[in-house]
């Protein structure tokens, strides 16, 4: 920025029961905003077709992993349905120091994670279906997983909507084209938070020395 004028990144995370379309709309954010970049997470899980490690997810085996969180080298982590999920620290930390914005899209348990790791850097953003049959359709279209684990996410659902409430904002996902501007109206405003311009103070100083 300018006159002197900074400002630290942030990190917005993006939480909804499975198939509500956090995916869809971070891949729309990450497309239409600069200076945010996405989160890419140390996994367990299997890597699906299409996926590339290193820009997905970075897929390692159980162990790997283990010794990464002993190590403390993730800034939060979780176990979904049976598998593990991680943000290593570091890069996070030097992007935000660097005034770039990191997009995480994660469960209600690594956003109370990083809520308690990261503080002030962090901003929430719940994804909400417009129904549950309309849930059901999106998870039976997207037609990657079979129909055990369709159901295993249903149920699964009613577990990471009842967090809603510890999220700093609500979108109701009945529109994607709506829901982006939501989240981007949403990152427009957060990153002019006073909190987060450094240098702010100063200019107010300089400014009224010259009053």
């Amino acid at each position: 920025m300018e006159t002197g004028i900074a400002r630290r990144g942030l990190t917005l995370v993006l939480s909804s029961p499975s198939g509500a379309g956090k995916t869809t709309l971070a891949r729309r954010i990450l497309e239409e905003e600069p200076g945010i970049e996405m989160s890419v997470s140390h996994t367990t899980r299997k890597q699906r077709k299409g996926e590339k490690d290193g820009r997905d997810y970075h897929f390692v085996d159980r162990d790997a992993f283990t010794r990464m969180r002993d190590h403390g080298e993730f800034l939060e982590w979780a176990v979904v349905f049976d598998n593990y999920y991680g943000t290593t620290r570091q890069p996070v930390d030097r992007a935000l120091a660097e005034g770039r914005d990191v997009l995480f899209d994660v469960d209600w348990q690594g956003a109370t994670s990083l809520r308690a790791k990261a503080g002030d850097d962090v901003v929430t953003v719940f994804i909400l279906p417009p129904s549950a049959s309309d849930l059901e359709q999106r998870l039976n279209v997207r037609a990657q997983d079979p129909p055990e684990i369709v159901r295993r996410r249903m149920l699964g659902a009613s577990n990471e909507i009842q967090h809603w409430d510890e999220y700093d904002y609500v979108v109701i996902n009945h529109d994607v084209e709506c829901s982006v501007a939501a989240v981007r109206a949403i990152l427009a405003a957060e990153r002019l938070r006073r909190s987060r311009l450094t240098g702010l103070k100063e200019f107010v100083q300089n400014l009224q020395a010259e009053l």
